[in-house]
């Protein structure tokens, strides 16, 4: 199968799930905060991340720059109660002016750190790039940007950029294990 993945913590349910993966030919790759902990499953034949950068680099268009100035940014990853308040703390969120039925498209606010908002709108480039790989991510990304309109690429860009930052810090919170194509492999299983 060759698909790489990422788990972050590995507990009773961080290694059984490591290891579970790892039985079924993924690429698995795990990080604990106390690296005693991850050494069973490195004898096992797993890769052990040398620190939380090396899991959130599993998603694909984030490398060492993206995840370390991420990290560095956010510090402490349980300062936002939702995932969805890292887009927001980046400033990739767009602006807002309602006036009765009128909704009007505005800018991006452009608050918080404009290196990490620089990074993240990189990544999101290469995501949906000529060398992207396939995901949920770059599907989404290029739904948005086959809608057409004046804008409709950088809308995309900027949409991507956002939902990377909130993907990361879910990544980093909860420790669950990337998947880049995880609604695609939910609605085949529907289907079927």
């Amino acid at each position: 199968m060759n698909q790489e993945v990422a788990v972050i913590g590995t507990g009773r349910m961080g290694s059984a799930l490591a290891s579970a993966l790892f039985n079924k030919g993924f690429a698995t790759t795990v990080w604990n905060r106390t690296a005693a902990k991850a050494e069973p499953l490195a004898k096992l034949g797993l890769r052990v991340a040398p620190s939380v950068l090396g899991a959130l680099k599993q998603a694909k268009g984030v490398g060492d720059i993206i995840a370390t100035a991420y990290v560095l940014t956010i510090e402490d990853p349980h300062r936002f109660r939702k995932s969805r308040d890292a887009g927001c703390f980046a400033g990739l969120q767009p602006g807002r002016r309602n006036s009765g039925e009128s909704e009007p498209q505005m800018r991006i606010s452009k608050e918080g750190d404009e290196y990490l908002r620089t990074l993240l709108v990189q990544g999101a480039h290469y995501i949906l790039g000529p060398f992207g790989e396939d995901s949920d991510l770059r599907r989404w990304g290029q739904k948005l940007s086959a809608r057409g309109g004046k804008n409709a690429k950088k809308r995309a860009v900027v949409a991507v950029a956002r939902k990377l930052a909130v993907l990361l810090h879910r990544l980093w919170v909860s420790g669950e294990v990337y998947e880049p194509l995880r609604n695609s492999q939910k609605a085949m299983s529907a289907a079927a």
